[in-house]
């Protein structure tokens, strides 16, 4: 019997769901609603038949909404959730705590099998705290007819600047077509995260050696000035409240032009059935300014089990079942090669039919092999992290800072200001921790 109950909502779960949490034989999971983990809960049905007395209930929210609430339950040990998706910030930041438990596998599952790159980011002194559902990097989507037609090329490392004028060469406002489509809703996951990473390039950082916060900087203020002109000049009205799924579905109606993002997005702008574009797609490694160094930014949506919970054992059948080789196979028999979750395993990219139906799939692994969260800027820092620090502080400090990026994006202040008011707010969390 199905019994998969979903809550598609950012607003607080209802008294049914925070219960479900301590009874026993149900799991509830806090996932982000992308196209890949609205088709996990599509396929549970085959996790519950394979478990008799399991079921499974979701709490599907938008990705913000998810960080602030799985933070939130976790940090107050509030029992809402026996599985979390989470990503490589927590999850080495929560396993050092103890929040988390240690994730371990049987041979079957094959865990040498996970890229590196994903195994590392995910564990803390050599444990596995939480397990890639898929794994993902960012690069440059783009209509390849459009660009054709206006008698330009895309290097596959190209320039901001050459990325500028290939938007500018791409807009049709008139026919409802914008240049380029990036980031603009607030959120240290969100419009921080890209524009970190598009600062990175830029030669800039988030921190000096000595922890003193580095966004009052010429870089910085040559990115965010760069980004704000680039997107009132090409990019689409609304783009303060873009995030993924809102520029994913602009990109798919034919209206963005390039969108430079996650390089999970690859599968399903290249999917005929979601995107009237699917056939004029193309792909090249994200832009660059100064420096390649942070210009791509690494990361998973994983799944990871809180410590306290009382459902552990059926929450790592879960995952063991969710995160395994025999779950990526079970996508492509039901929707084909080109659908899988990618970015996880090895032998993803070494199977041929794979490689014959994902169009993306040389860009995009290339992209998260590329990616280097132990030197992500052109100068030295005491961080690690690609597109944020990894240290405790950085979330609330990301996300204000993205607040401000957001209002200047919007013509509320000025970058200098935006980068002002940033700097001050970092300055008082690191302050307030006790750094200088």
């Amino acid at each position: 019997m199905r019994s998969i109950r979903n809550t598609m909502t950012g607003l607080a779960v209802g008294a049914t769901c925070l219960c479900s949490a301590a009874m026993a034989g149900e799991l509830t999971v806090a996932t982000v609603n992308n196209g890949h983990m609205i088709e996990m809960q599509k396929l549970t049905s085959h996790f519950e038949k394979a478990n008799p007395g399991i079921t499974v209930n979701w709490v599907t929210l938008e990705e913000g909404v998810l960080r602030q609430r799985v933070t939130t339950d976790i940090s107050t040990k509030g029992g809402q959730f026996d599985i979390m998706t989470i990503g490589m910030y927590e999850a080495p930041i929560w396993g050092s705590r103890g929040w988390l438990e240690a994730l371990e596998f049987g041979a079957d599952y094959d865990v040498d099998d996970i890229l590196p790159a994903m195994r590392g980011g995910l564990s803390h002194d050599g444990t596995l705290y939480a397990a890639p559902f898929y794994g993902e990097s960012s690069m440059i989507m783009y209509r390849k007819d459009l660009l054709d037609a206006a008698g330009m090329m895309m290097p596959d490392n190209p320039t901001w600047g050459h990325v500028a004028d290939a938007a500018a060469a791409m807009t049709d406002k008139d026919n409802g077509v914008y240049g380029i489509c990036l980031r603009g809703k607030p959120g240290w996951g969100d419009n921080a995260a890209f524009l970190t990473t598009m600062a990175n390039s830029f030669g800039a950082k988030w921190f000096h050696q000595d922890w003193k916060p580095a966004l009052d900087s010429p870089a910085w203020n040559h990115a965010i000035s760069f980004y704000v002109d680039l997107l009132n000049n090409y990019g689409p009205p609304g783009s303060t409240g873009n995030s993924f799924n809102e520029i994913l579905a602009l990109v798919n109606e034919g209206k963005c032009a390039m969108w430079i993002d996650a390089t999970i997005a690859a599968s399903f702008v290249t999917n005929p059935e979601q995107s009237k574009v699917a056939d004029k797609m193309a792909f090249a490694q994200a832009p660059v300014a100064v420096t390649h160094r942070g210009a791509n930014w690494l990361w998973a949506w994983a799944l990871a089990i809180p410590s306290g919970t009382k459902q552990a054992d059926d929450a790592r059948k879960f995952i063991e079942w969710a995160t395994s080789k025999e779950y990526i196979e079970l996508v492509a028999s039901v929707n084909g090669w080109g659908a899988v979750p990618t970015g996880t395993r090895t032998s993803t990219y070494e199977n041929p039919n794979f490689l014959g139906a994902a169009i993306f799939a040389e860009a995009e692994l290339k992209a998260i092999l590329s990616a280097d969260p132990s030197n992500s800027t052109q100068d030295p820092t005491p961080y690690t992290g690609v597109q944020f620090a990894a240290i405790p502080e950085f979330q609330a400090i990301g996300i204000a800072v993205g607040q401000q990026f957001t209002a200047a994006l919007a013509g509320d202040i000025s970058v200098t200001e935006a980068l002002e008011n940033a700097q001050a707010a970092a300055d008082r969390e690191m302050r307030k921790a006790g750094y200088y």
